[in-house]
């Protein structure tokens, strides 16, 4: 007896998509429960240790090892200093100069709370996310367990009004070298130029490799994207046989030495849903790159290391580096550095994301309003491809045409699966009808749509963003269930237009569908589900039009 291949493929598919439920609901239950970051800052590790006897220590890997460094005198006092600009918050440690903390005054960490800022790097007694940099080499300011002690000429600094830039210089005196640690911020901008002034008044050459590294816990980001979806949260970097490589923490722990590769220019992130920071050395050296776990506990890095800088005596030098902090922003990102912007990952599918992502950009910019574009970017893509999918209604409604046919063909020949498949060819060639017809056109559509899902699932811009009165933020479910309920509704009627299955058992797993489809879209962010149900709504006018021609082509015969 022949068995039918789409009938057993349909139930293994829903066989393994309810255990997929059961657990990725466990999984999203598990990091609900999760420790959620406060928005502390603590100083770092040497004076933890005095104030906070919970904090943990650093591992004794923290700095890069270049070349034995020069002995470092600290004989200024610890403290934080505060920047604050239109669009970050940060803390700055005098303690090796280190941004323990950011976060994001127009990105609120909950809905309508502009006094609570997004925090997307911390350090606290359960959590630890900085950015840190240094000088290591011949006549490094920074070695294991000991870092410089910068003076600087105030503890607060903020962007004023009228002004475009803001500089804070941190200072340190190296015997007869003077030593300056430059942050420059910008107007509009989550980029931090570094910069390591360096005044050489000895009667030696002084030589230097800057390093700059995030370093963070394996601690999980809380996030509400519905069963199934897990933004990925890891490290990146570009390599010159990949454009983008992602290194999550596991890889990171399992390879000895860490991963390492030189590049010429580059760049190395940490990546979660909606947010990165980022190290962006000059794209003019080769930099080499190392990303790793500590030895002694839960601690990940991520930086560089660049050339070493050589300063004559009596002269200057400098060597720079960037550092990013904000939203996934695309066009930004792909102006900062070669394929940063791929940390927006689209999937291998990005290739069509991207054109998409501009499209739906340029929709925005004559509606305002993205749940609005988000339907007319959908109603687009379906005109486009409305021929193939002519062509695929075409073939259904043939199909049912041939219900009854069918139906006689499973009363006569029901038991012997064999014949009736042999039947049912016949009946196909008969009537000039081929039962793939349908499925063909969808699936050369598929990609476009799943490229435009990963859109939606990626873009910062849905975030915290209205769209009808009881949707105030895209980026999360619906709260009444009601996107999803019309999704399952749509979806329902679309299987209703369609020819029923010969096989009961196929007939009774297309009816699951909706259900099933329901109940995970229920914990999806709006913005996914509204695309879906917009796109199943034009699916059904296209079907429904389609039948009706060609019903109405056959009664006029």
């Amino acid at each position: 007896m022949k068995k039918d291949p789409i009938k057993y493929l349909l139930i293994i598919g829903m066989v393994v998509t309810a255990a997929l439920l059961v657990g990725q609901w466990s999984d999203f239950q598990d990091r609900r429960k999760a420790p959620v970051i406060k928005e502390e800052t603590t100083l770092s590790a040497p004076m933890q240790e005095l104030v906070a006897t919970t904090e943990v220590a650093p591992s004794d890997d923290d700095i890069p090892t270049v070349e034995a460094a020069a002995p470092t005198v600290q004989s200024q006092t610890q403290q934080l200093i505060s920047v604050e600009t239109d669009t970050l918050s940060l803390k700055i440690d005098t303690q090796g100069g280190d941004i323990v903390y950011a976060a994001l005054p127009l990105h609120y960490a909950v809905l309508n709370e502009p006094d609570n800022p997004f925090v997307l790097l911390n350090q606290t007694a359960n959590h630890t996310y900085v950015a840190q940099s240094g000088l290591v080499g011949t006549h490094g300011t920074d070695k294991s367990g000991q870092r410089p002690i910068f003076a600087t000429a105030a503890t607060h600094y903020a962007l004023s009004q009228g002004d475009d830039t803001l500089i804070v210089d941190l200072v340190y005196q190296q015997g007869s070298v003077g030593i300056t640690k430059r942050f420059t911020f910008t107007r509009g901008s989550y980029v931090v130029d570094l910069r390591y002034l360096i005044d050489n008044r000895s009667d030696a050459n002084w030589h230097a490799n800057l390093y700059a590294q995030l370093k963070r816990d394996s601690q999980p980001v809380i996030t509400d994207v519905g069963i199934g979806l897990n933004p990925y949260l890891g490290a990146a970097l570009t390599t010159a046989d990949e454009k983008y490589r992602k290194v999550d923490f596991e890889e990171m722990a399992e390879t000895r030495g860490g991963v390492k590769v030189d590049v010429d220019g580059g760049w190395v992130a940490l990546v979660q849903h909606y947010f990165i920071s980022a190290w962006i050395p000059a794209s003019d050296t080769r930099n080499s790159f190392n990303l790793r776990k500590a030895n002694t506990n839960d601690m990940y890095f991520a930086g560089f290391t660049t050339p070493a800088l050589t300063v004559a005596p009596g002269s200057q030098g400098e060597i720079a580096a960037q550092f990013y902090a904000g939203p996934k922003d695309v066009d930004t990102l792909e102006g900062l550095a070669p394929y940063l912007d791929l940390t927006v990952d689209y999937g291998w599918l990005w290739w069509i994301a991207k054109p998409l992502f501009a499209f739906l950009q340029w929709i925005y910019g004559f509606i305002g309003n993205l749940g609005w574009s988000i339907i007319v970017l959908t109603i687009i893509i379906k005109a486009i491809f409305f021929p193939l999918s002519a062509a695929s209604y075409k073939s259904m409604a043939k199909m049912r045409k041939l219900g009854p046919l069918m139906q006689d063909l499973k009363e006569r020949y029901g038991d012997d699966r064999q014949k009736m498949s042999a039947e049912l060819m016949k009946m196909y060639k008969k009537e000039k009808v081929n039962p793939m017809g349908g499925c063909l056109p969808i699936l050369i559509q598929m990609p476009v749509f799943i490229a435009l899902y990963w859109v939606l699932m990626e873009s910062v811009e849905l975030r915290h963003t209205p769209f009808l009165g009881w949707i105030d933020d895209l980026s999360v479910k619906d709260p009444y269930f009601i996107l999803p309920i019309l999704m399952g509704a749509t979806m329902f009627v679309q299987f209703r237009l369609n020819p029923t299955p010969p096989d009961p058992t196929q007939a009774k797993v297309m009816q699951m569908m909706p259900i099933v489809m329901t109940f995970m879209f229920m914990w999806f962010p709006a913005g996914l589900v509204l695309y879906w149900v917009a796109n199943n709504a034009i699916s059904i006018v296209q079907q429904y039009v389609i039948t009706k021609q060609i019903e109405n082509a056959d009664t006029a015969k």
